[in-house]
């Protein structure tokens, strides 16, 4: 809004209000004037405490308004920084206007004077004008001249040619709490019949109980005031039969809202793991495992046990502090009052704490996932750590991840330290008052001593509820702020959407790579690929050699569909790999890497893992051409046994042999070996080379490998250096051309280690085994 607007709306008001309240209080004053009010002043029969609050919020309001129209850049700012301030003012303005009807209705009744009961009702009216005025101040858009230099940027608004500059240490807008419950508790509509018997059995409860107090103090009067057995026994006999009847109806409602929150929770993981699964590869570089581990795990859990257990205890409690007011109410309207004063400060205490206590729970969720991350690394690769007798370094790095958690955590018990401290003495002094006042009353014979009892356990019941309400509030923002990082995974969407359509049914399988540079998200500013062009030919062996980092893996990547080209095109058949059904083009390519991945399943279930229907004479077929048929048959469980968390109760040589079946057991048209052979021995390898080799008709084959004995026989060979193309050809044709490939083969002969034509720098042996990963800038980061 313009700030003049905003000036003016608030000027008419300040005049309003002024005007109203100087008449009411003339009206109800005029048998004096205001020096006589002021010299003789009653706080039981006079108003000019009020008069003199309406000048007071009105002289905020005049300041406000002079600092916004004089400074219309800061003055907003300021203002939004005081919004505490003017909610205390009037916070405490409302509550002296409550404690102001009590003391007027000492001496006369304030039903009988209207004018007073005008002004009380205009008093609240004109506090809540007051704070949507300071509001509406607060947000007025600075004049493009009012900024000073340089003050766009710091402002937020916008720069030269309309750049936008964003506002310093303005975070990106959070999604708002109860955006996030409602999105949670949509989760929960294939159990909406659950929770409608369940809320049945919650009101029943929650009436039950609301009513035990009532029929207590009807107990004590027969007791003391008509001295009836026959009362006294009535009040009991029912109040017997609404414990019963209470409890029976709360452990239903307990036991369906379990019931319905443990499938919200298995749900939820559902959803995320099918979130995950179809993100692009680049999301798994850009995240750590650990992070993503823990939101599957640890947040999901948080988000069902605490929104479950906390809306529980909301739902019951509101049903009874619903009952409870209504009958504090007819009890004693004026104890009610004394009661309610309490309860704004309080709710403002749970507000401020609640929203601390949210930026808490996310920064204890994000160090538990750091240090959940850094044990699932260490004990995924203890073999390593113990390698280089770094135990107790790993631990040190835990230990020091778990102290963030823990510094935390003493800020989350200081923080409710001092809510249990504020909210405690301001009940602590509620109860006093309503005790002295109920006792005032009593005595002048206002209410019952049987009714004084009835409010007081009414009051206990009231406060308790409260209590529960506060906790269940930072218990809802914890659960919210979980559930905040566990829906920004399910709502996330994949850069890379793989929506191709084409599945034909004959593939000649040839494969173009055409001007192809590629670059890594993690990484932009390194070209991995650069104006790349080969050709993977029908029947044909095809062999990428080069130094380490040179980008023969990320060809693989690319030609596997797993990150999106920056220029360039990689057709199959002619047509773009992405255009291809995602499911049918890794039908029609297999890879088979250096380190292969095997699940903890049996070796049947990894030969023939993503295939729906595959007979067992095809594992055992595929097995037999990658040599490990004979190992598997020496094996206790044969093709029954398991092999282990990532394959952990195999050798290496016998995983990759696992994979090679793995892949060939699908026939695939096009077949990548990524280093596949490294851990073979000889005849491990002849054996499988005489598979490749032996019937390629129907295959398309591209091999990564540093061993001569593999490359050697490849129709064409094409050398990466630098993430370009430098050569091509046969192996003869290679050797008698020089250059880099002559350079790497006569140092795997030779087994020199001389400096190249790299501008002296040594380059990576050309040697058996050498992983691709190491050092390079062509290979994909890991996840």
């Amino acid at each position: 809004m313009r700030a003049w607007k905003a000036v003016a709306v608030t000027g008419a008001f300040m005049s309003l209000d002024v005007s109203v309240t100087t008449l009411l209080y003339a009206f109800s004053h005029r048998d004096r004037g205001v020096l006589q009010d002021l010299r003789d002043f009653n706080v039981f029969n006079s108003v000019l405490d009020l008069w003199a609050a309406c000048l007071y919020r009105s002289c905020l309001l005049m300041g406000a308004t002079i600092g916004v129209a004089r400074n219309s850049a800061f003055g907003p700012r300021r203002l939004k920084a005081s919004w505490t301030f003017i909610t205390l003012v009037c916070l405490f303005v409302g509550i002296y206007a409550m404690v102001k009807l009590l003391l007027f209705s000492e001496v006369r009744k304030p039903i009988q004077d209207p004018w007073f009961w005008g002004l009380f009702v205009w008093t609240y009216a004109s506090l809540g004008a007051t704070f949507l005025l300071w509001w509406l101040l607060s947000t007025v858009q600075p004049a493009r001249e009012a900024l000073e230099p340089g003050a766009a940027a710091a402002a937020g608004g916008q720069g030269p040619c309309g750049t936008h500059f964003p506002a310093e240490g303005r975070e990106k807008p959070e999604e708002a709490s109860g955006a996030t419950l409602q999105k949670l508790l949509s989760y929960t509509k294939p159990d909406a019949a659950f929770l409608v018997v369940a809320a049945f059995f919650l009101v029943v409860a929650a009436l039950g109980e609301t009513f035990l107090p009532y029929y207590t103090g009807r107990a004590i009067d027969g007791i003391v005031i008509q001295q009836s057995m026959d009362q006294f026994s009535t009040a009991v006999i029912i109040m017997c039969l609404l414990a019963v009847g209470s409890s029976f109806a709360a452990g239903i409602r307990g036991g369906i809202f379990t019931l319905v929150f443990a499938r919200l929770n298995i749900r939820l993981r559902n959803c995320l793991f099918k979130s995950l699964v179809s993100q692009e590869t680049s999301f798994f570089d850009e995240n750590l495992t650990g992070d993503i581990i823990s939101r599957l795990t640890s947040d999901t859990t948080i988000v069902s046990d605490l929104v479950s257990q906390n809306i529980n205890i909301f739902l019951r409690n509101t049903v009874k502090v619903t009952g409870v007011v209504v009958f504090m109410f007819s009890l004693s309207w004026q104890l009610s009052l004394v009661t309610f004063m309490g309860f704004p400060i309080i709710m403002m205490v749970s507000d401020i704490y609640g929203k601390y206590y949210k930026r808490l729970s996310k920064d204890v969720q994000n160090a538990l996932a750091k240090a959940s991350n850094t044990a699932e690394e260490t004990i995924s690769a203890l073999k390593t750590v113990r390698s280089f007798a770094n135990e107790e370094e790993e631990a040190e790095v835990y230990s020091q991840k778990l102290q963030q958690v823990y510094k935390l955590n003493r800020k989350e018990a200081m923080a409710y330290t001092y809510y249990v401290w504020g909210s405690g003495l301001t009940m602590l002094v509620v109860q006093v008052s309503i005790l002295y006042y109920g006792g005032h009353l009593v005595i002048s014979g206002q209410m019952t001593s049987g009714n004084l009892i009835s409010f007081i356990i009414y009051e206990f019941v009231l406060g308790d509820c409260m209590e529960s309400v506060g906790s269940v509030y930072s218990g809802l923002m914890q659960g919210v702020g979980a559930a905040e990082k566990v829906f920004e995974f399910i709502d996330r969407q994949p850069t890379m959407v793989h929506d191709g359509t084409l599945a034909p049914e004959h593939l000649e399988a040839r494969v173009d790579f055409k001007n192809v540079s590629f670059t890594y998200r993690t990484r932009p500013s390194t070209q991995v690929l650069q104006n790349v062009s080969f050709t993977l030919n029908p029947g044909k062996v095809t062999a990428l050699v080069g130094p380490s980092g040179s980008g023969k893996s990320s060809c693989v990547n690319i030609l596997e569909n797993f990150y999106p080209l920056e220029e360039g095109q990689v057709l199959l058949d002619g047509k773009p790999i992405s255009s291809y059904d995602h499911k049918y083009l890794h039908r029609v390519i297999s890879l088979v890497s250096q380190e292969p991945v095997l699940f903890a399943r049996s070796i049947a279930d990894n030969i023939s893992y993503g295939l729906t229907s595959v007979s067992f004479e095809e594992v055992v077929e595929a097995a037999q051409k990658a040599n490990a048929h004979g190992f598997i048959t020496e094996l206790q469980d044969g093709y029954n046994t398991e092999t282990g968390e990532k394959g952990a109760q195999l050798s290496g040589g016998q995983k990759q042999r696992v994979a090679m079946a793995r892949a060939l057991v699908r026939k695939p048209p096009i077949l990548i070996l990524d280093e596949a052979t490294s851990a073979l021995d000889a005849e491990s390898e002849y054996v499988i080379q005489q598979a490749i080799h032996g019937n390629l008709q129907n295959h398309t084959v591209l091999i990564i490998a540093h061993r001569l004995s593999t490359v050697e026989k490849a129709h064409n060979i094409v050398v990466l250096d630098k993430g370009r193309v430098v050569q091509q050809g046969t192996h003869k044709q290679l050797m008698a051309e020089g250059g880099l490939y002559a350079r790497l083969v006569q140092r795997q002969i030779l087994g020199l280690d001389t400096s190249a034509d790299r501008g002296g720098q040594p380059e990576t042996n050309f040697h058996p085994g050498r992983r691709e990963l190491a050092g390079g800038q062509g290979e994909a980061p890991k996840a």
